[in-house]
């Protein structure tokens, strides 16, 4: 039993933060994405019989939590969702690769917003962090959905730019 115990404890503590980053990158609401984590993990724990040490803990662990997220939404159906089940998994996919390159895409993308102008940080919060619909963002900002939709489109292209010279700038 301890052996057992030990095993699951160096893989889950091996891949917490590839599994934190994952929930995460597919549940926005920090609360909800700590909830789901700790529900994951609870059944890793009491399925952990069925894992064939020697094997991808990782991708079982991001399967388990993917079943947990879906769980997830469906309970919450009645609330608004803007992706269905698919565009779900084609997002943890990403998510998944964006993960597995480690930090420096996250710490470029990190730099990079940080030199963008308080405007463009301020679309970017909005649309992404606090989940609003263009029109929303449009009202906020005293600006056409129009201008907003252009401004987002510019400011993500400046993103992925800028992030592709850091990456390229240390590599």
């Amino acid at each position: 039993m301890a052996d057992k115990t030990t095993a699951f404890l160096e893989l889950l503590t091996a891949h917490d933060r590839a599994l934190s980053l994952y929930v995460h990158g597919l549940v926005p609401r920090d609360s909800e994405a700590e909830d789901i984590l700790q529900q994951t993990k609870l059944l890793l724990w009491k399925h952990f019989d069925d894992f064939t040490l020697g094997t991808h803990f990782l991708a079982w662990a991001r399967k388990t939590a993917f079943h947990q997220i879906l769980t997830h939404r469906r309970q919450k159906k009645r609330e608004h969702l803007p992706l269905d089940e698919e565009a779900l998994e084609a997002l943890g996919h990403a998510v998944s690769q964006l993960a597995d390159d480690g930090s420096p895409r996250q710490d470029a993308l990190r730099a990079c917003l940080n030199k963008l102008p308080t405007e463009h940080r301020q679309l970017i919060h909005l649309r992404y962090y606090d989940e609003l619909e263009i029109d929303q963002i449009a009202d906020r900002v005293s600006r056409t959905e129009a201008a907003v939709y252009r401004a987002l489109s510019r400011v993500r292209v400046t993103l992925m730019d800028c992030v592709q010279k850091q990456l390229e700038a240390h590599p």
